[in-house]
């Protein structure tokens, strides 16, 4: 019995504090935090930052001095982190997590990957700490942005942009992957097994990477031998021979992924074939 009480004041407790830590008064940062997060090659990338807003206030060159470090956003410094190494601007970049800072002036933006992390502002910014400085171009754009936004766009398997946008500026940082061998190894890899679950896929990466046509022609050859019905090989087997330059065949392989996209109702395959086959005609 006494242990029956203990068990029943422990959970009353439990309540207890569960009910006090949720009831605590909160405020909300002027500020609000944003954490975006891009799948990008074998890796990811994800960046932490502050989004003040313009609230009716003269931005670049006022609020935001020209030619002084900014956090790039408000609070605890931005911070962007790879899983794996990229191409920032061209330049290399080990795995890891860095501050991002900025420099904005009229007509060029300076930008910081600086290896102190969990900065508050640029306070005790340090230039000696900086990994890596670069300069972009920024541009005025017409609609107006009230809230400080970073995204990611234009993204494919090897690059994406990351881009800046505040008030009536905007500026684009572009990044690539550095992985192509191991990817490329990994696809070697993995066709040695059971290839079926990867055809798509490799297919996919050796056509949009510009790489061996005849290999992954071959790939499809064996795919469709799995999968003979399936619009998606018919594809990529039209677009892998216009680029080979054999345009019959790649009419041929259109039409025929139109009429099994048709027999599936498969209308997302049957557009897609479509304009592979008005591509092969041009």
């Amino acid at each position: 019995m006494r242990k029956t009480y203990l068990l029943v004041a422990t959970m009353l407790l439990a309540c207890l504090s569960y009910k006090s830590y949720a009831q605590i008064p909160r405020i909300p940062e002027a500020s609000s935090t944003q954490t975006i997060i891009q799948d990008f090659g074998l890796g990811k990338i994800t960046v932490t930052y502050s989004r003040p807003n313009v609230k009716d206030r003269k931005i670049f060159g006022s609020i935001i001095p020209w030619g002084e470090v900014w956090r790039t956003g408000a609070n605890a410094a931005t911070t962007i982190t790879f899983t794996e190494k990229v191409l920032v601007e061209g330049h290399s970049v080990p795995a890891g997590t860095y501050s991002f800072f900025s420099i904005p002036e009229k007509n060029e933006w300076t930008i910081i990957l600086n290896k102190v992390v969990k900065q508050w502002g640029a306070y005790s910014y340090k230039q000696s700490e900086d990994f890596l400085r670069f300069v972009i171009k920024p541009i005025r754009v017409s609609e107006k942005r009230e809230t400080f936004t970073m995204a990611f766009a234009n993204t494919t398997t090897k690059a994406t942009d990351l881009y800046l946008v505040w008030d009536k500026t905007a500026a684009m940082i572009h990044l690539e992957t550095d992985d192509d061998a191991k990817i490329t190894a990994n696809i070697d890899e993995l066709m040695k097994g059971d290839r079926k679950p990867y055809y798509f896929n490799a297919i996919q990466y050796y056509y949009e990477n510009n790489k061996d046509v005849d290999k992954a022609l071959g790939w499809v050859y064996e795919a469709e031998k799995i999968d003979p019905k399936g619009p998606w090989y018919k594809l990529w087997k039209s677009r892998l021979l216009l680029r080979k330059g054999d345009k019959p065949g790649a009419i041929a392989a259109a039409e025929e992924g139109i009429a099994l996209s048709k027999a599936s109702k498969d209308d997302e395959y049957a557009r897609l074939n479509k304009e592979a086959l008005d591509h092969a005609k041009d």
